[in-house]
């Protein structure tokens, strides 16, 4: 896929990530949005790394400044985005991106939004609730993410 490919493609799924923000499950000052999770996978296994950590990047801002998401968002998205990419690009296997956007997401994403939601949001967020909300999220977008890559594989 070609550079400009790849831009159009990545502007179109950061525009399916923001529109879906409007469907967000919130809780205390965080909003967990599945869809992110779905354009992470998708941008990761079709765009690559750096193209995936680029949409979740812009996505995160749009959703951040139209209110829609909040600084959270950043960590969560962009790390697993990348560790969905870079996995796919290593393995060519969908099962094991999948895997890497749930646990650079669920996992390391929720531990590096414990200082941001402390400092900048002024939250005392307990990890032990960042990491099951974010998991959670993260679990129920990726697997949507799964079953749309096996309609597109069909």
């Amino acid at each position: 896929m070609s550079k400009v490919q790849k831009l159009v493609v990545g502007s179109i799924l950061v525009a399916v990530a923001v529109i879906g923000s409007f469907l967000h499950v919130p809780l205390g000052g965080i909003r967990l949005s599945p869809v992110q999770h779905i354009v992470n996978v998708l941008a990761g296994i079709f765009l690559g790394p750096l193209y995936a950590t680029l949409a979740a990047f812009s996505a995160s801002l749009i959703r951040v400044l139209t209110g829609l998401g909040s600084p959270l968002a950043f960590p969560g998205s962009m790390i697993g985005a990348f560790i969905c990419g870079i996995i796919y690009q290593k393995t060519n296997s969908k099962l094991l991106a999948y895997l890497g956007e749930v646990l650079g997401t669920g996992i390391i994403g929720a531990v590096v939004a414990y200082p941001i939601a402390r400092l900048f949001l002024g939250q005392e967020v307990a990890i032990i609730v960042l990491i099951p909300s974010f998991f959670l999220s993260t679990l129920t977008g990726a697997s949507i993410s799964l079953m749309i890559l096996r309609v597109i594989d069909k």
